[in-house]
């Protein structure tokens, strides 16, 4: 069997805090982004939509990720005060595992806190992937 060398990962420490503060803020657009599914699939499927039981059903489960989402965001963001600068996690394996492109530089060390996905595309763009 043929064993291919991988390249090493460049390995780089950063704060802690800073790490988890980047994590709330990718969390934050999760739920932004499946709140936004909601409306939609209400006006896919008209009024009807809310007096089938299994309809309601998958709407009260968006709604609950995205109350799960918030929260687990909630959560970091204060346990993160906590936690002292000083403390320092080497990043480079987590963000290699990491498959979207802006995701990973939005978790990558230097990228402001924001959101990693573009929210104001026209309707109709999309990423090959």
């Amino acid at each position: 069997m043929n064993d291919i060398a991988v390249p090493p990962i460049a390995s780089f420490e950063e704060s802690l805090p800073e790490v988890l503060m980047r994590l709330v803020s990718e969390l934050h657009d999760v739920a932004y982004l499946i709140e936004r599914v909601e409306p939609q699939l209400i006006e896919l499927g008209g009024e009807a939509i809310l007096t089938s039981p299994d309809s309601m059903k998958v709407l009260q489960g968006i709604d609950l990720a995205v109350q799960k989402t918030r929260g687990i965001a909630e959560f970091i963001d204060t346990i993160t005060g906590t936690i002292p600068e000083t403390w320092t996690v080497d990043v480079s394996t987590a963000l290699s595992l990491v498959k979207l492109a802006e995701m990973q530089k939005a978790l990558s060390r230097g990228m402001r806190h924001g959101h990693s996905q573009p929210l104001s595309k026209a309707a109709g763009d999309f990423d090959f992937f």
